[in-house]
């Protein structure tokens, strides 16, 4: 069953392109990459999926029903579920208060909270292990990992991540991603974003390779590797899209 279907999708900011007629889709299960330079649209497309913005033109389905306009929090209910690109944590507060958040504006009972609360610490013994720790003394690494336990406090169907890697050292990336692939493992969607290609296509099955906002290439990762359009498509001029 396809999760996610964007049909013809065009989004602006005023009078700038942010993308331009995209149309792509995600089976249900799939991790599948969104790659592409700094100012492609990736950010963008996955700002639309979420409802953070609303597309110009164009279609976006989710498990087979049209999101339309609906608002971003009730995107948010029916299981699709964004973490922005630099994790936006709650410094303040503990790893604790961060987890219950993720939960919040969900139907799920007080009970099923604490049910999913004990699930996601077995699944992220980290956050277990520092339960009662302010999000602000965490490292780079250990904040991915808490909003990706945040964001699966709320159960997703399917979840959008925004480069995960950024400003990571290569063991915290390979921490985040090991996460990644067990999320995966327990049947919940992914679609990623993000800047590291090889990163992406290790752990992607298929990818759509944007550039100035507008799907240039795509098909199973495996085909990717190595592809000079791929290359063509990061060095190439970003044009008018933002990110």
């Amino acid at each position: 069953m396809k999760a996610l279907e964007l049909s013809g999708v065009s989004v602006y900011y005023g009078a700038v392109r942010g993308a331009e007629d995209v149309t792509l889709d995600v089976d249900e299960g799939e991790i599948v990459a969104l790659l592409g330079a700094n100012g492609a649209g990736k950010s963008t497309l996955l700002k639309a999926i979420s409802g953070i913005i609303h597309p110009r033109r164009g279609s976006i389905a989710f498990f087979g029903d049209d999101l339309g306009k609906l608002s971003a929090h009730r995107r948010v209910s029916r299981g699709l579920v964004h973490v922005p690109e630099g994790r936006r944590i709650f410094t303040t507060l503990t790893i604790g208060e961060n987890l219950e958040l993720g939960a919040y504006g969900t139907q799920h009972s007080r009970t099923e909270r604490a049910q999913r609360l004990e699930e996601v610490l077995g699944l992220f013994p980290l956050l277990k292990q520092h339960f009662q720790r302010l999000a602000g003394t965490l490292s780079g690494g250990e904040q991915q990992v808490l909003a990706i336990g945040r964001a699966m406090m709320s159960n997703p169907r399917v979840l959008m991540i925004d480069e995960p890697s950024l400003g990571l050292d290569p063991q915290k990336v390979d921490i985040v991603y090991d996460m990644l692939e067990e999320v995966s493992a327990l049947g919940t969607t992914v679609l990623l974003v993000e800047q590291n290609v090889s990163l992406a296509l290790e752990i992607a099955s298929r990818a759509y390779v944007l550039q100035q906002g507008s799907v240039v290439l795509s098909g199973p990762s495996a085909s990717l590797v190595g592809d000079p359009r791929l290359a063509d498509a990061y060095l190439g001029k970003a044009g008018g899209a933002k990110d």
